[in-house]
């Protein structure tokens, strides 16, 4: 049996790639691109930060919180804008554009609130963007390939954070370009992301009898409050990955030597996201996130530990299990509690959930890198998981998808 899904016709079965369409391929492309811009800078601006600007690393967890925080925050809100004008691609557009032209600002920065106002526009556009993008991917795809849509963008997303590392390796140490260089040349990529965006085609929303829609909280099911407090406990210890690259550079690890871990831990999340995704599919969403949340934990209990090269590289590299995982089941997990008008703002508010808790977590973890140690922070990190994973399994049921009320 086919089905007509976004100006592409599916056919249905249960094969590897199934149930997707043009537009879930245009959107993980995007996400490749984007990511490329994103992670050109990404590893060299907490060196940026604390070496050319000669900031601290209380510093370096307060531009990244505030830029998370900003993101995921702005998410709530785009998201709910896009289900009221029931527009998904507009928004979408407008988030990758202010994403790609904020780049350059932030290599013309001289000092670092400079830094922290154009990585506040930064994530500013990937927070416009990502909750009605969400909502395109879960609409390209059947619902019960849901997590392979999510997966696939995911795919994107983390192969785009292992190319762009690449990237300012090569310009930095082959045709020695300047660090500032970087930000500006990460304009060209962000600009091709836009181009893919405008590829998309929207299905126009279906005309009801309700002349608008009214999202508010109240219309959220409890089993969807359930998830984000499970989420937002998780969340308390997961700071930015800034201090992972500074703590791999801490123990003498080279500049480009910090750049290609990082690199591999990406490539890594690259590979599994879609396989998430599709067991995911399969073996139900919490016990393919109940698994992110161990690796999580592990790895940070590793960093915590070990002062060796070799060995933080490889828990680098399992890190990017726990990130190609979360980053696709968790999103399509979020969509399973609601009605298909509600998925933005769903997608958008658990987003918002992740960001906050982001921003007080890279806060506290700056906090205890300057005043306590190192370790401190993934003490802290480590704790946080095993508490996120216990309220995942009293709070959400085991059940491979919870049912979206009508």
């Amino acid at each position: 049996m086919n089905r007509r899904l976004d100006g592409w016709t599916v056919r249905r079965s249960d094969g590897y790639f199934a149930g997707l369409s043009r537009n879930t391929f245009l959107l993980a492309f995007a996400s490749l691109f984007s990511d490329i811009s994103s992670e050109m800078l990404y590893p060299v601006l907490p060196i940026f930060l604390t070496q050319t600007l000669k900031a601290g690393g209380t510093v370096v967890g307060l531009v990244e919180g505030v830029a998370q925080a900003t993101q995921n925050i702005v998410q709530g809100f785009s998201g709910w804008l896009s289900d009221k004008l029931r527009k998904r691609k507009p928004i979408a557009l407008a988030g990758y554009v202010l994403g790609a032209v904020s780049k350059p600002l932030i290599g013309a920065s001289a000092v670092w609130p400079a830094v922290l106002g154009a990585r506040f526009l930064d994530r500013l556009g990937s927070g416009i963007r990502s909750a009605p993008r969400d909502a395109l991917i879960a609409a390209s795809a059947d619902e019960e390939h849901r997590g392979k849509a999510f997966g696939l963008e995911g795919a994107g997303d983390n192969l785009g954070a292992f190319l762009g590392p690449l990237l300012a390796v090569v310009l930095l140490g082959t045709l020695h370009v300047g660090i500032r260089s970087i930000f500006y040349l990460a304009i060209i990529p962000g600009l091709l992301a836009v181009v893919l965006i405008v590829l998309v085609k929207e299905q126009a929303a279906r005309v009801e009898a309700k002349s608008k829609l009214e999202v508010n909280f109240g219309q959220f099911p409890r089993a969807y409050w359930k998830y984000l407090v499970v989420i937002a406990v998780f969340g308390i210890g997961n700071s930015s990955n800034s201090f992972l690259i500074l703590q791999t550079r801490d123990i003498g690890a080279s500049l480009q030597a910090t750049i290609l871990i990082y690199a591999a831990f990406n490539l890594v999340a690259a590979l599994i996201s879609y396989p998430a995704g599709f067991l995911s599919d399969r073996l139900g969403r919490r016990n393919i996130l109940l698994l992110s949340f161990i690796v999580f934990l592990v790895t940070y209990l590793g960093f915590a530990v070990t002062r060796h090269v070799v060995l933080i590289a490889v828990l680098f590299a399992l890190y990017g299990l726990y990130q190609g995982i979360f980053r696709s089941v968790g999103k399509a997990f979020a969509t399973d509690f609601v009605p298909a008008q509600m998925r933005a703002s769903a997608v958008g508010w658990y987003s918002t959930t992740v960001g906050l808790l982001q921003l007080f977590s890279s806060v506290v973890a700056g906090v205890l890198w300057d005043r306590i140690g190192h370790a401190a922070v993934f003490v802290f990190g480590a704790a946080s998981a095993v508490a996120g994973s216990a309220a995942l399994v009293v709070l959400v049921p085991a059940h491979r998808r919870e049912e979206a009320p009508p």
